[in-house]
């Protein structure tokens, strides 16, 4: 019996109805069954006004999924626990660690989660640990820690696990979610700082399937470099991806070079869009 698993993006950096708001960050609202799933939660409590203004009840939630650490995909988890005080949360370890980046001008900022949203986490309550694969509800998979096998990736920009700058972040707590469709896999990332092309051959690897039907999500290639761009839409054509939605860090140039190959399989996503994928 087919199921269809609806995919909804709660927060992002761009908004074009009425009654919903926008902010730089990302959270995604998955629907499966009875199940419901909520990856990554911004950087503040808009993700429930916005779930509310779109007709979904937080409450209801079984599981929250943590990309990485960063205060733009976990800010909002304090306000999303509230609602759902039982709800599991799947994070890696790594995500509450201090986190920094620095601009061209060596300046350093905090870029970690909040301290409401890394008690939470550190508290242990309902909190698992996804250093390795991992089922959050029955047929929907957090990766876990990505490999980075790709010789033109990397996290993305200048990050840092200490304020003067001194100690590389290596982001090893990125991680995407995944599932099967009837046409392919379909993987949601957050920042993919592992690397979109790393995170996709990890995932076929683990499932074994090689048909990749949908990537979602942020790419994190602001700061690619034309090399990296090209690579990356070579390997996504390598993949077969049917559809293509990049939102949130993908950046500029990279959103419009993947606008311009990829063309009617490219979607526009923000705040409100909602997808449907058959499983």
């Amino acid at each position: 019996m087919s199921e269809t698993i609806r995919i909804t993006l709660l927060v992002e950096n761009t908004v074009y109805q009425p009654g919903l708001q926008a902010e730089h960050g990302l959270a995604w609202h998955v629907k499966l069954g009875d199940k419901q799933v909520l990856f990554d939660t911004g950087q503040s409590d808009l993700v429930r006004a916005n779930a509310a203004q779109l007709g979904l009840d937080l409450g209801r939630l079984d599981a929250v999924g943590l990309s990485h650490g960063h205060y733009d995909h976990c800010g909002g988890l304090p306000g999303v626990r509230t609602a759902a005080p039982e709800c599991s949360i799947f994070a890696h370890p790594a995500a509450t660690a201090a986190k920094f980046s620095m601009d061209a001008q060596g300046k350093t900022r905090a870029m970690g989660m909040p301290d409401a949203a890394r008690e939470l986490v550190q508290s242990g309550r309902n909190v698992i640990a996804t250093i390795d694969p991992t089922e959050v509800v029955p047929g929907l998979f957090v990766t876990g820690e990505i490999p980075r096998q790709t010789d033109f990736e990397d996290v993305g920009g200048r990050f840092y696990l200490d304020a003067a700058g001194r100690q590389p972040d290596p982001l090893c707590d990125d991680q995407a979610l995944y599932f099967h469709s009837r046409d392919g896999l379909v993987v949601v990332l957050g920042c993919a700082h592992a690397g979109v092309v790393n995170t996709l051959h990890y995932i076929q690897k683990l499932t074994g399937e090689k048909r990749v039907h949908a990537v979602l999500g942020g790419m994190h290639l602001l700061n690619a470099t034309p090399e990296r761009r090209q690579k990356t839409i070579a390997a996504l054509e390598a993949c077969g991806v049917a559809q293509l939605l990049p939102v949130h860090c993908t950046g500029w140039p990279a959103t419009p070079e993947l606008w311009r190959h990829f063309q009617d399989r490219c979607l526009r996503g923000s705040v409100g869009t909602r997808l449907d994928f058959i499983r």
